[in-house]
């Protein structure tokens, strides 16, 4: 598959060249929401990304060979299911751990305003 290019001056939060399409677009997408920008973290979001190229790579295999196979001793899962799960559970742990589907809270109930409701001037006695 085609590389994606490195890094510049003008994209420095651009996927690393390493990175195949899905990799790529699912870094592109991450860092545009988030834009990590420490080391550890774009580490991580490297290797998910590998897993994702990886991943990837085990569907077109799964999708062109069917679920089941067949061999000497008769039909069998696919060898790459296995690893399509293990590449899946990677992905979804290691998006947790760098904390990825945090969201803020949102406070409950209507917002605070000139009609957010009564007040405790409302209620005293003349």
């Amino acid at each position: 598959m085609k590389k994606t290019p490195p890094p510049t001056k003008a994209n420095p939060l651009g996927p690393p060249p390493t990175l195949d399409k899905a990799g790529a677009t699912l870094w592109q997408s991450v860092m545009t929401e988030y834009r990590i920008e420490d080391s550890g973290g774009r580490e991580i979001l490297t290797q998910i990304c590998a897993a994702a190229d990886n991943l990837h790579d085990c569907d077109v295999a799964i999708t062109r060979d069917g679920a089941m196979i067949n061999t000497r001793t008769g039909p069998k899962e696919h060898p790459l299911l296995k690893q399509r799960l293990a590449l899946r559970a990677f992905i979804t742990r290691s998006v947790q751990r760098l904390g990825l589907t945090l969201e803020t809270a949102k406070p409950i109930g209507r917002p605070a305003g000139a009609n957010a409701g009564p007040t405790f001037e409302d209620f005293e006695d003349d």
